[in-house]
């Protein structure tokens, strides 16, 4: 039976618009557009993100545009083959819950045209023609972290393709200005999705720089500054990726093989910082979108970075050393839930200047994302670095809070003490560093050797010593805690004790008591 289930699966045809047609789909198709999207990335991420946006702008707003994909790196070209070879779709599920209500949706995106990788010959020449066209009106890019770079791997301009993102947007701006001969309405909005502060505006700066490295004249460099925008964005959705668990499943399901599959939460936010003309050009609000259009996307970046990230940051750490595994099964444990709950209502969101309805709609859409049964977030995973991750996702609230009210927030105080007991291992034969649950099973510790070295120092000391040698770490923290921060040691010191001598479980359920 499995065999012959196999085999009909194996005969499927793969997913373009004919076959798709075939079965019946009933849900919005835009078969043609002109393409007026030029976007750098392919993987899951934007596919999930960016392009489902597109996909309801020209369903819900009549955009009426396509995007075409250029692939930013060119060690995966078989990314391009299987997104042309089905004609630019394929299939988004939102998996999770919204607003109270089970959200499992299945939507064919049909906004993309195709995909190009210009490190194949003569492909680049394609990314040029598309910089020439009259309907391009957006540049969208998200090539990671490390995509926003100014190299001198890329000194000549004439290189084909440029190594970097900016160096290969620089030569798409320049062919545009050529093209057009520098006229003042063919600027191109420009969307920087890369998790990076500015990511817009240090776009801008690498641009500008490969455009005096290559001694462009003056005029263009006028032009691109002045005629282009470029925006900063701050993106927000968990994006599951290709389900390969029950990918062959949903392929029955379907009646047709989809190999750019891609699953991601309910929730996306996007973030869009530019003068007030932009909200006009990109019609995401008017499609019922959650997007913000700002003159300043810094309060949003904040609010993610301390609630969101900090949430996570302040609790995974203690939770492991309770006995879970993953952030939804915090979710389900009244304490951990209680734990999470005082942290981002009674201390976190008090440091924040938003207003209170949209601090308070942000951290309920929060417990619906952790409580994501398709999200199995390990909670190992996310405690990697978080020594760097504590200092700029959970410190600067505890201090903010410590000078906005005069008192320590009981909970995030108590998620250094839980950082130090997690961080406190042991060295193995291997040179491996490992901790040890209650349970008595060991787990890894990863992080800067630095970190770990300190770490491994601390070894058999009691609580007290231990709390104010790290506290006392400016390396770690950039200033003497225990100076800047007056009771704070003592406290860290108690909590510490009691996860020692009580184990983490009792002491988190014993300090959500208190809060």
């Amino acid at each position: 039976m499995q065999s012959k289930f196999i085999k009909e699966i194996n005969k499927m045809e793969t997913l373009n618009y004919k076959v798709l047609e075939g079965t019946g789909y009933n849900g919005y198709i835009l078969k043609d557009a002109p393409v007026k999207v030029m976007q750098f990335g392919e993987g899951n991420f934007l596919r999930a993100f960016v392009d489902y946006f597109y996909d309801i702008a020209n369903e819900k707003a009549g955009y009426n545009g396509k995007v075409k994909l250029v692939q930013p790196i060119g060690n995966f070209p078989q990314m391009a083959d299987w997104i042309n070879e089905q004609e630019g779709l394929y299939t988004l599920y939102l998996r999770g819950s919204e607003k109270g209500q089970k959200v499992d949706a299945k939507r064919v995106i049909s906004c993309v045209s195709d995909c190009v990788c210009p490190y194949i010959d003569g492909k680049w020449d394609e990314v040029l023609a598309l910089a020439r066209s009259e309907d391009l009106e957006t540049v969208v890019s998200n090539t990671t972290e490390a995509g926003i770079a100014y190299t001198k791997g890329d000194s000549q301009f004439d290189q084909v393709p440029p190594n970097s993102f900016p160096a290969k947007l620089t030569r798409v701006l320049f062919e545009r200005y050529k093209a057009f001969n520098g006229a003042a309405d063919k600027g191109l909005v420009i969307l920087s999705c890369e998790l990076i502060d500015n990511n817009g505006k240090e776009l801008q700066k690498c641009c500008n720089n490969y455009a005096k490295d290559w001694d462009l004249e003056p005029a263009f460099i006028d032009w691109m500054n002045t005629a282009n925008t470029f925006c900063s964005t701050l993106v927000d959705r968990i994006v599951t990726g290709y389900p390969r668990g029950e990918a062959e499943t949903l392929y029955e399901e379907f009646g047709y093989r989809d190999n750019m599959l891609d699953t991601a939460e309910p929730f996306g936010l996007w973030v869009i910082e530019g003068p007030a003309w932009i909200e006009d050009e990109l019609p995401f609000k008017k499609a019922g979108c959650n997007v913000i259009f700002t003159q300043d996307v810094s309060p949003y970046k904040l609010r993610k970075v301390r609630m969101l990230n900090g949430a996570h940051t302040s609790m995974v750490l203690g939770a492991y050393l309770a006995g879970h595994e993953i952030v939804g099964d915090c979710m389900a444990d009244d304490t951990m839930r209680a734990y999470m709950s005082q942290a981002l209502f009674n201390e976190i969101m008090p440091t924040l200047d938003l207003p209170k309805d949209d601090l308070e709609a942000f951290a309920s859409a929060i417990f619906e994302r952790f409580s994501n049964p398709f999200n199995r977030h390990l909670l190992l995973s996310i405690a990697l670095n978080s020594q760097s991750k504590f200092r700029a996702r959970v410190l600067p609230t505890i201090k903010e809070y410590v000078k906005r009210t005069g008192r320590l927030p009981k909970i995030l105080t108590f998620s250094m003490a839980a950082f130090i007991a997690f961080y406190c291992g042991k060295k193995k034969e291997d040179g491996s560093f490992v901790g040890v649950r209650a349970a008595g099973n060991e787990y890894p510790i990863a992080d800067d050797q630095f970190v770990l070295d300190f770490f491994a120092g601390m070894a058999g000391k009691p609580a007290a010593e231990i709390a104010h040698a790290v506290l006392t770490n400016v390396d770690f923290w950039g200033s003497d805690l225990t100076a800047e921060l007056p009771g704070f040691e003592a406290s860290v010191a108690a909590s510490l004790n009691a996860i020692f001598t009580k184990g983490a479980a009792k002491a988190i359920e014993e300090v959500v008591a208190k809060a």
